[in-house]
């Protein structure tokens, strides 16, 4: 998802009538148990890195079925009444192969972090993904430092964090590789944040 969003004053919708709303729209909107959360735009790098991620899964997953899409496209959570636009997701189940208005079985989602969006992206959004059955792994991307945070379902149906960064903000002295065992793809993490500046940290000073 983009990296600001507000919350509408409408009155609650039924999940009906938000598509058939949502589709006369010039902007998203993503959509919890009748509310409506406006979606306005995010920093370069927050889009960037959604470009990057995808060109790599593309590559990969060219002629294995699978559907890699990008912010634009709605993941719904069944039977839950909760529409959302995450900036990354694939599905490879031939249920969601016709799909036009959204999908309902990804294998995986992607989330690029900002101040605005990361509470939620971390609370009730990973909560609602979590009821996706199909859904393997779940990605939460910083774009103002090299971190991926991979949430991987088990099997005992647990979730298990794998959490790949550099202590630098360049790949000089270490390039860890990331593994997405929910398509099978290793790459460098370098390659995530291709063409992405990083703003060098500020240290504070006492007065």
């Amino acid at each position: 998802m983009v990296a600001q969003l507000k919350h509408s004053d409408r009155a609650p919708m039924s999940p009906q009538e938000y598509l058939a709303w949502e589709a006369q729209q010039d902007t998203k909107h993503e959509y919890e148990h009748g509310e409506i959360i406006a979606m306005t735009g995010g920093s370069i790098p927050h889009s960037q890195i959604p470009v990057n991620l995808s060109t790599l899964l593309n590559l990969h997953l060219r002629g294995k079925g699978c559907k890699v899409l990008v912010n634009d496209a709605k993941v719904a959570i069944p039977n839950k009444g909760v529409y959302y636009y995450p900036d990354i997701s694939i599905t490879c189940d031939d249920r969601d192969r016709q799909a036009r208005d959204f999908i309902q079985y990804p294998c995986l989602i992607a989330e690029v972090l900002s101040p605005s969006t990361e509470s939620r992206d971390r609370g009730q959004k990973f909560r609602n993904y979590r009821r996706i059955e199909t859904l393997q792994e779940y990605l939460l991307i910083d774009c103002d430092r090299p971190s991926l945070e991979i949430y991987r379902r088990n099997q005992s149906n647990n979730w298990e964090l794998i959490h790949i960064f550099n202590e630098q903000l360049n790949f000089d002295a270490a390039n860890p590789e990331v593994y997405l065992a929910s398509v099978d793809l290793k790459f460098p993490l370098s390659e995530l944040y291709a063409n992405v500046e990083f703003l060098p940290e500020t240290t504070e000073t006492a007065p």
